[in-house]
């Protein structure tokens, strides 16, 4: 049986094309962000709604009278957007994309860490402005970066990936802070050592994070955690937004508690915490991570194989719940 399908952005044209096999599928030609009104709608006209991180599917949206959708196959591997207990009140089933954008993301967060260590960003802006005089001994020095500590916080798919982009190509000593283990081999083949939290943010020269987003990790990076911190080191975050205190890491950068922060994603998306975009040392990207066209087609795709095996009745091969 065919069913409705809305997708609250827009997607790859080749996926979106290829999602009308499995019913009527109803674009957001303006691809712009769905309110409240839009998403309840939404979920009571559609068996199946494909969400992104710019939707907030919260309890009071899917326990409410008239909700049709049966599967949300969201579009992205973090889910906190989605009340996933009302979810499972209502018997909706909830997927997500793992694995396809490991790689997408984990090099946005090697290009943060060089950027602001290398100061290259701001090197651009001066040049551009037309302030540059030539070159001299001491203009604009910045941090090396090979054979620095980097300390990562989260050793799942992309923090394993930076992990191994900066030990291979980088010459990085690589700590980490993990709630599980990770594989043996892993360890071994990084020369990787855990950590307990406040050792790795006192010992790093550069921290990356790549939590997600839960009540324990919410504002896990706070004023008392960067002052931790070394007041040459450097924050990069690639995970979600609300486990950085905004306001707290404003008041680091600006008092130079640390040197500086490479930024992809932000607590209130697209608004930025006051006088973040006033600072120099911090780089600022519009939530990027993933943001290569392989890999978009590759997150569409995995929806799309979780929408399949829905309509199908097949296991769903990557069920949140």
């Amino acid at each position: 049986m065919m069913q409705d399908i809305t997708l609250t952005r827009r997607w790859p044209s080749v996926v979106e094309r290829d999602m009308q096999d499995y019913g009527n599928v109803r674009l957001n030609e303006q691809d712009v962000p769905f309110d409240d009104a839009a998403l309840a709608k939404a979920l009571q006209e559609s068996d199946i709604l494909c969400p992104t991180v710019t939707d907030n599917l919260s309890g009071e949206l899917l326990l409410a009278d008239g909700v049709k959708t049966r599967l949300i196959a969201n579009f992205g591997v973090g889910f906190n957007h989605i009340d996933i207990k009302a979810a499972q009140a209502r018997g909706i089933h909830v997927t997500n994309t793992p694995g396809v954008l490991t790689d997408a993301t984990a090099e946005i967060a090697l290009t943060l860490l060089l950027t602001i260590a290398r100061r290259t960003a701001e090197g651009e802006r001066h040049l551009r402005s037309g302030n540059w005089m030539g070159w001299r001994p001491t203009h604009m020095l910045s941090t090396q970066v090979t054979g620095k500590t980097l300390g990562i916080i989260g050793m799942g798919r992309i923090g394993t990936e930076l992990a191994r982009k900066a030990r291979h190509g980088l010459g990085m000593r690589i700590v980490y802070y993990n709630r599980s283990q990770i594989p043996e081999s892993v360890t071994v083949e990084l020369s990787a050592q855990r950590m307990e939290l406040d050792a790795l943010l006192n010992t790093s020269d550069f921290v990356s994070l790549h939590c997600p987003s839960t009540p324990q990790t919410q504002h896990m990076i706070d004023a008392g955690a960067l002052g931790n911190m070394q007041r040459h080191a450097y924050l990069i975050n690639t995970s979600r937004g609300d486990v950085v205190d905004e306001q707290a890491l404003v008041n680091a950068l600006e008092n130079g508690v640390i040197a500086g922060a490479g930024l992809d994603v932000y607590e209130q998306e697209p608004k930025l915490a006051d006088g973040l975009n006033q600072l120099e040392n911090v780089v600022l990207l519009p939530h990027m991570g993933s943001g290569t066209a392989e890999t978009r087609e590759a997150m569409g795709r995995c929806a799309l194989r979780n929408v399949g095996a829905f309509v199908n009745g097949r296991q769903l091969p990557n069920e949140v719940c």
